[in-house]
C-alpha cells in the first residue's frame, strides 16, 4: 500500500479567479524553497512609472476586497498580463510585465466601477498570513503548492473543465456550451466509485456541464449543509467536489455573510476565508484520518503574480480554440494548498523535477491512482499526482487552526457597492443559458437566448437557474421511481 491507498475521501474546493503571490506570495521569505515575493517586484503603468508590490493592511480602507476592481480576465487579457501585448509573441516567453497595464483597462470601463481606493497600483496589493489566517494558516500547518498553475491561461469555465474532464474542448472563454465528454464523475461511476457534487446555498451548478453528470440522479448533489453532515456522519463520498456561493452581486440589503463566498474579485475574501475554515472544520469532526482535502482556485483572474508560466503543456486533443491557442501553454500561478493529517506541517510540495508540473489535471491524475479511474485525456494521463505528499505513517492529532478564527466581514465602499444588485457575472449569464436548455418536462424553452436576455439582474439570473435546476432534479427523481 500507498499512503494515498489510505486516503478514502478526497475534498476538493475550487474558489475563483486569484493568483498564488496575491494570496500567497508572502507566506514565507522568498527562497529556493519558496517561490514567493520579496517584496520589490514591479510592473510598469502605461505611462511607464514602475509599480511595485505592497501588502495590505487591515486599516486600509476596503481591505479585504482588494484588487478593488474586476481585473481584465481571459486569454486576451491574461496575454496582455503575462507578455504586455494580448498576442503572445514567438516564442510565448512571459515576462509577467503587463498587469497593471491590463488592470488600468479595467479601471477605464464605467460597467465595472470600482470600489473606493482603486487605482492602477491595487493589483499589486499582496495579502499577509496575518490577514488571510485561515488559508495561510493551512498552508503552513499542512503544505502548500508554489507551482500549481491554471490548466489554461483564460477563464473560469475552461478550468473548471480541465479540471473534471482533463479537457475544455477547445473552449477558452465562459461560454453556455455544454462539454459534451466524459468527465471524472462518468470515470467514476464505471467504477463503481462514490462522488457527490455540493452546492453552497443553491444546487451546484456543475451538474450542468457533463453528460455524465446531465443524467445522475439527483442524489448525486447536494448543498454545503449535506456536506456538513455528511463530512460529521463519516458518509461523504470517495471524491467530492465543493463549489462556492457563486458571486452574483444580489441586492444590498440581501448581503449576508453567507453570500459570494467564492471571492471572485471584487467580492469579500473574508467571506470565503469563512468557508475554507467550515469545510476544515466539518472534515476534522469525521473521518479526518482517511481524508486528503484540495483547496485551490480555478483560474487567477487578473490578480499579479512574478512566475512565468511553463511551456511545453500536453495538448489533451487535438482541439484548438478560435483565437488559435492549442492548449500547449499552463495558465497563471494558483494558489494550492493540501491537507491531512498524513502531511507534515511546513510542507513546500512541487511536482517532481523533470515532468510537468501540478496544474488541475492533477486532480484527476490522482483519482485515477488511488481509484484507477481514468485517464481522461492526454493532459491528465500526463499530470503528476500528489499522493507523495503524504509521508507520515500514523495520523496527526494537532490542528493548525486551533484558537484562529476567520477574518470579519465588513461591507464594501465605493460606487461598485451601490450596483450590486444590478449587475450579473459572465458565469451567471453561461449558466443560465444551460438552464435555459434543460429537459425540464412540460416547461421546454423554445428561445433560451429570449428567455436569458429578459433577465435583469444578477438575483433573477441565480433564481432562474435554481428554479430550472430543482424541476430537472424533480423529473429526474419522479422518472427514476416511477
Amino acid at each position: 500500500m500507498t499512503a494515498l491507498d489510505s486516503i478514502d475521501h478526497l475534498v476538493v474546493l475550487m474558489l475563483e479567479n486569484r493568483s498564488f503571490d496575491h494570496m500567497l506570495g508572502f507566506l514565507y521569505p522568498a527562497s529556493d524553497q519558496f517561490d514567493g515575493l520579496n517584496g520589490t517586484e514591479t510592473n510598469e503603468d502605461t505611462e511607464g512609472n514602475p509599480v511595485s508590490v505592497f501588502e495590505i493592511t487591515p486599516t486600509m480602507q476596503n481591505a479585504y476586497w482588494y484588487p478593488l476592481c474586476n481585473p481584465a480576465e481571459g486569454y486576451s487579457a491574461t496575454n496582455m498580463q503575462l507578455f504586455g501585448s494580448t498576442v503572445p509573441p514567438d516564442p510565448p516567453t512571459a515576462t509577467n510585465s503587463g498587469f497593471v497595464m491590463s488592470f488600468e483597462s479595467a479601471l477605464a470601463k464605467p460597467v465595472d466601477a470600482p470600489l473606493a481606493g482603486a487605482s492602477a497600483s491595487s493589483c499589486m496589493g499582496i495579502y499577509t498570513p496575518t490577514m488571510l489566517p485561515i488559508i495561510s494558516g493551512l498552508a503552513k500547518g499542512y503544505a502548500v503548492c508554489d507551482a500549481w498553475f491554471a490548466s489554461v491561461p483564460s477563464e473560469t469555465m475552461p478550468n473548471r473543465a480541465f479540471a473534471l474532464a482533463g479537457t475544455s474542448l477547445g473552449q477558452l472563454k465562459d461560454t453556455p456550451k455544454f462539454f459534451d465528454t466524459k468527465s471524472i464523475f462518468g470515470a467514476l461511476t464505471d467504477q463503481q466509485v462514490s462522488w457527490k457534487i455540493y452546492g453552497y446555498s443553491a444546487q451546484p451548478y456543475t451538474q450542468m456541464d457533463f453528460p455524465d453528470t446531465r443524467s445522475a440522479p439527483s442524489s448525486q448533489f447536494g448543498l454545503f449543509s449535506d456536506f456538513v453532515s455528511d463530512a460529521r456522519n463519516g458518509t461523504l463520498p470517495a471524491f467530492s467536489f465543493l463549489e462556492p456561493e457563486w458571486a452574483n452581486y444580489r441586492e444590498p440589503t440581501l448581503i449576508n455573510d453567507q453570500d459570494e463566498n467564492d471571492q471572485h474579485p471584487v467580492s469579500s475574501l473574508a467571506k470565503g476565508e469563512q468557508f475554507i475554515y467550515d469545510t476544515y472544520q466539518a472534515l476534522r469532526a469525521g473521518r479526518w484520518d482517511k481524508t486528503l482535502f484540495v483547496l485551490t482556485y480555478d483560474e487567477h483572474g487578473g490578480c499579479y503574480d512574478h512566475v512565468p508560466p511553463p511551456l511545453g503543456a500536453v495538448a489533451p486533443d487535438n482541439n484548438v480554440s478560435d483565437q488559435g491557442f492549442d492548449f500547449t501553454r499552463f495558465g497563471v500561478r494558483v494558489p494550492t494548498v493540501l491537507i491531512s493529517p498524513l502531511i507534515p506541517p511546513g510542507t513546500i510540495y512541487r511536482a517532481p523535477a523533470g515532468g510537468p508540473p501540478f496544474d488541475h489535471t492533477s486532480l484527476l491524475a490522482t483519482i485515477r491512482q488511488r481509484w484507477g479511474a481514468g485517464p481522461l485525456t492526454k493532459r491528465d494521463s500526463a499530470a503528476p499526482d500528489i499522493g507523495s505528499v503524504l509521508t507520515l505513517g500514523n495520523p496527526r492529532t494537532d490542528d493548525p487552526l486551533d484558537g484562529v478564527q476567520p477574518p470579519a466581514y465588513a461591507a464594501p465602499v465605493g460606487a461598485r457597492a451601490a450596483a450590486l444588485g444590478t449587475r450579473t457575472t459572465r458565469v451567471l449569464s453561461a449558466y443560465a443559458r444551460k438552464a435555459a436548455e434543460l429537459p425540464v418536462p412540460g416547461s421546454a424553452i423554445k428561445d433560451p437566448v429570449r428567455a436569458v436576455a429578459n433577465l435583469q439582474t444578477a438575483a433573477d439570473h441565480r433564481h432562474f437557474i435554481e428554479d430550472r435546476i430543482i424541476r430537472w432534479n424533480a423529473a429526474k427523481t419522479g422518472a427514476a421511481s416511477s
